[in-house]
């Protein structure tokens, strides 16, 4: 990125740090914690597991809540900007400060030792390289940028789903890895309470009636791109052949990350869009069989025990764009296809033999603790030190 490109940001971290600045001359609050997201305006994931959690078990705790996404629009940029004014007081008189994904405001500014960041990584695993392992990849940060924006610095701890992804979240937010902790990934409590099962079925019994008895499909690519103006989405799958390849008993579910773009024109019974109504996890849980390709959600899913199969039909273009931490044709547990006629098919035999073996041994690599007390674990740590 070249130097002219970087004054706006230039002078958006300058002004941040005169606020901030002036913030810190406020006294912090012990029991105040923030929980700020640019991914969501409401409290869900990481986020809202914990939340929930110190909602019941500290009471005396005080909670704000920052969540706005940023729009790709200049407008959108200017909104939030201002809306890191106001951040800017809360992270200098908070104690704790969670975050789940990049916050500029983190990383523009210097917070005061006395209060504690916690990234809350969105995504379980390690699969897709990103932060400082992406330097001067089409994807990644150019070094330039990081001179004056050292992106996910200043992290006081970070929780992850094992101890074998450590190292490459160390390089990737550039830290210490004494400082990132294998206690799991507070959301994936959600798969091991069965009454949460049962209402993820019933929900989709309800709005979905005709669907109910069919094989159900999930459609969940990655996110491809960078920032929040991706172009359109070229859906890779042919959706009128999958009817005709599998019949009225399947039922093709699509969900797409919220800054993908693509026309959602009626189809037929067989397929349907679902963006909303349905929280990923609901999702996981009703679906059969999972179709991705690079979604760091195959480890999410794994904990279900159900098929996966990876339609990486440009996986040589991911790979020079992005890469991988792991090789990615000896990692993923299920079969690699790249045309819609081995898709068909690896559907169909993946549902009818039901073999999940790879899929049990690919949990079991990738979390350390599968108990679903992940929440509790992470939270005690942070407040009690435990």
């Amino acid at each position: 990125m070249s130097r002219l490109k970087l004054v706006p940001t230039i002078i958006v971290k300058w002004v941040l740090r005169v606020i901030y600045s002036l913030c810190c001359i406020f006294p912090p609050k012990q029991n105040k914690i923030t929980f700020a997201s640019y991914r969501s305006e409401e409290m869900k994931g990481n986020l809202g597991q914990i939340e929930a959690y110190i909602q019941e078990h500290y009471p005396k705790m005080k909670n704000i809540y920052l969540l706005q996404k940023m729009g790709g629009s200049l407008l959108g940029k200017v909104g939030y900007i201002i809306h890191m004014f106001r951040a800017s007081y809360h992270l200098a008189t908070s104690r704790y400060f969670f975050i789940d994904d990049y916050y500029f405001l983190v990383y523009a500014v210097k917070p005061r030792k006395s209060v504690q960041v916690i990234q809350l990584w969105h995504s379980a695993g390690a699969l897709k390289k990103f932060g400082y392992s992406t330097i001067d990849k089409p994807y990644g940060p150019s070094r330039n940028y990081l001179k004056h924006i050292p992106i996910h610095g200043n992290y006081t701890k970070v929780f992850v789903s094992s101890n074998e992804v450590i190292p490459y979240f160390a390089e990737a937010f550039n830290m210490d890895s004494k400082n990132i902790y294998q206690l799991g990934i507070p959301r994936t409590d959600y798969f091991f309470d069965e009454k949460h099962k049962l209402q993820a079925l019933y929900k989709f019994q309800a709005i979905f009636p005709l669907h109910e008895n069919k094989k159900k499909v999930l459609y969940a690519p990655t996110y491809r791109g960078g920032g929040h103006n991706q172009k359109h989405f070229e859906m890779p799958i042919d959706i009128h052949k999958f009817t005709e390849e599998l019949g009225e008993d399947y039922l093709l579910m699509i969900h797409l990350h919220p800054y993908m773009k693509y026309e959602r024109t009626k189809f037929n019974s067989s397929v349907i869009f679902i963006d909303d109504d349905f929280t990923i996890e609901e999702l996981l849980i009703v679906a059969h069989i999972l179709v991705t390709d690079y979604s760091s959600i195959i480890f999410d899913f794994s904990i279900l025990e159900k098929p996966m199969i990876f339609f990486a039909y440009d996986l040589e273009e991911y790979r020079a764009e992005r890469d991988f931490y792991y090789n990615y044709e000896e990692t993923m547990p299920g079969p690699i296809v790249k045309t819609n006629e081995s898709l068909f098919a690896a559907i169909k035999q993946s549902i009818d033999l039901g073999d999940t073996e790879d899929v049990k041994q690919f949990k079991q690599r990738y979390f350390d603790y599968n108990d679903g007390q992940a929440t509790e674990r992470i939270v005690r740590n942070i407040i009690s030190g435990e």
